[in-house]
């Protein structure tokens, strides 16, 4: 079973998620922050996981720790329930509309962590009462506590909300069809992943 349970405990957040990649899109989601809940649900769903987030953070401040701290447990959890990656396809793509937006989402499961981030002057400096840059900060950690190089590029929109929406279910299918397995190898030339 492709199962993680990780928790995390600081003077900022107090996080429990649980996940299963082989789930049925099952979502439980309550970071305090309505927004960022509607986004992991979205990724979540569209990959086919059960998630589970509670979050209890200092969004007195703002909402920048508790997404830094859930995309750390998150990216832990998923390298923990993905484990060796042998017989995984490796690498996911996924274009996804959202009404006027186009978002681009690509991801090899390589164990190399990096981030591309390209098109976000699309986005509007204040999305959901936030600054555009959390998302950005957000996908970087994610992609380096999953060690997973990831691309997300935005195309075109007008609506931070719909190009944002169009990347979490890219997101969510390039990793659906990343960790689809079917092979019976590990898919790497050199016979490891970093």
């Amino acid at each position: 079973m492709r199962k993680s349970r990780v928790e995390r405990n600081t003077s900022e957040t107090r996080i429990v998620l649980e996940i299963n990649l082989d789930g049925e899109g099952q979502n439980q989601i309550d970071t305090g922050f309505g927004f960022a809940d509607h986004m992991l649900n979205l990724m979540a769903f569209w990959a086919g996981f059960d998630l589970n987030v509670k979050c209890s953070g200092d969004l007195h401040i703002d909402a920048h720790h508790s997404l830094e701290d859930i995309a750390i447990c998150l990216g832990q959890a998923l390298t923990e329930a993905w484990g060796e990656r042998k017989g995984i396809n490796r690498v996911g793509w996924a274009k996804v509309p959202m009404d006027e937006a186009l978002a681009e989402v690509v991801v090899d499961i390589s164990g190399r962590p990096y981030l591309v981030y390209l098109g976000d002057e699309l986005l509007p400096p204040v999305i959901a009462g936030e600054e555009k840059d959390l998302w950005r900060e957000f996908f970087k950690t994610l992609a380096f506590n999953a060690r997973i190089n990831m691309h997300i590029i935005f195309h075109y929109g007008l609506n931070g909300h719909h190009l944002l929406e169009s990347a979490f279910k890219g997101l969510g299918l390039a990793l659906k069809q990343g960790l689809a397995t079917g092979r019976k190898h590990l898919l790497s030339t050199k016979g490891s992943l970093d």
